[in-house]
């Protein structure tokens, strides 16, 4: 393997990440805690750094920068930007750089780029193979190139690996994300340690030459009305969707949501929150409340997916927006259970007057009934003692 050497200097600006949590001991746990870090530094910059979680005192902790290069060492660019025919290749270098008081070992390999939940750049996970952009890499040259490379980084100094990108001759045109990751190299134990994978890399903007066809979709939207818990306030509705790339480019999305009750009442337009990026062939989950909605019957809209070219990307072709129609019962289930116990303690309060009232009305007879027999057991007594 070419690999070339040279002493790093301390960065200007320094990183310095928290140290990841620690798991229970419980027999050995493996554990991806660079999901994070190693978004920030495929999406912010060449210069990201992280904390190793191999150390046990600060004094001992790893840090490391991975960054695109020449083979005379890092070249300032952000990430690797390469559009690719069929059939070619396209030779490219990663520089590791060791920060730390102590020699360190990476393994650096390649993978797919994908997009997490909270819309972070991201490559697959260390144990999955890589099927796309991420299979093309083999890093070296010559006899000793593959899929990974282990690699011995001194304190203070930096080795630069080259990569080589190979599109297959059946490759499809369009966007094949994916980045080249140093992570820190695990040590074998017993089964009984806990044990961390730490990563941080540098995004691949693959491009396979030929026609680009931005397309993006609507899928799974759902509508769900959310009364409120005071009769008197209105309540929302909560659409949920995906905005899907069915196209062979990554796209952004604006979205936006219409509502109106009956008969056109009360319609409006919402904006919801901005999709920053969609791969090809994947999906990002999106969701819009609409506040201020009174329980009166059905309520339906529209939701409206607006694709964006991403960054310096170039998308000659000019994609379509895409709509989806939804529809949801916004019944006044609230109002409805408050009149019912308000009526309940309406008849409650009638019933316990009609109780109390027959209760007096009872003693009332009950006294009438008395006093008037008495003076009749008198008198029928006095008549008996007469002369």
């Amino acid at each position: 393997m070419n690999v070339t050497s040279r002493p790093a200097p301390r960065p200007s600006r320094a990183v310095r990440p928290s140290a990841p949590a620690r798991l229970p001991a419980r027999g050995r746990l493996v554990r991806t805690v660079g999901v994070a870090v190693l978004a920030g530094a495929l999406l912010t910059g060449a210069t990201a750094t992280t904390v190793g979680a191999a150390a046990a005192t600060p004094d001992e902790r790893t840090t490391w920068a991975v960054e695109p290069a020449t083979a005379d060492g890092p070249d300032g660019r952000v990430s690797y930007r390469l559009t690719v025919d069929p059939g070619a290749q396209a030779v490219e270098h990663v520089t590791v750089t060791n920060f730390s008081d102590h020699p360190a070992t990476f393994d650096v390999y390649a993978s797919d780029g994908v997009v997490t939940a909270d819309g972070q750049f991201d490559l697959l996970p260390a144990s999955t193979t890589p099927v796309d952009g991420g299979a093309w890499i083999t890093l070296g040259e010559g006899g000793t190139a593959g899929p990974s490379r282990r690699i011995e980084v001194a304190a203070g100094d930096s080795v630069t690996v080259p990569f080589t990108v190979t599109v297959p001759a059946d490759a499809t045109p369009g966007d094949h994300p994916a980045g080249v990751v140093a992570a820190l190299a695990r040590a074998e134990d017993d089964g009984t340690a806990v044990t961390f994978d730490t990563r941080v890399g540098a995004r691949l903007h693959l491009r396979v030459a030929g026609d680009l066809a931005p397309a993006l979709a609507l899928a799974d939207v759902r509508a769900t009305y959310e009364p409120s818990w005071n009769p008197f306030a209105r309540g929302a509705v909560r659409v949920d969707y995906t905005v899907v790339n069915e196209g062979n480019v990554r796209l952004g999305a604006d979205t936006q949501a219409t509502i109106a009750g009956l008969f056109g009442w009360n319609a409006r337009d919402v904006t919801a929150p901005a999709q920053r990026e969609v791969l090809p062939g994947q999906g990002a989950s999106g969701t819009v409340v609409i506040e201020g909605v009174w329980p009166l019957g059905r309520v339906s809209g529209d939701v409206t997916a607006i694709p964006l070219v991403v960054g310096d990307d170039v998308v000659e072709v000019a994609p379509a927006p895409v709509t989806a129609t939804y529809g949801a019962w916004a019944l006044p289930w609230v109002q409805v259970g408050a009149l019912l116990v308000l009526v309940g303690l309406v008849l409650g309060v009638v019933r316990a007057r009609r109780r109390r009232e027959a209760r007096t009305q009872a003693r009332i007879e009950a006294a009438v009934a008395a006093s008037t027999a008495a003076p009749g057991r008198a008198g029928t007594a006095g008549a008996r003692l007469s002369p």
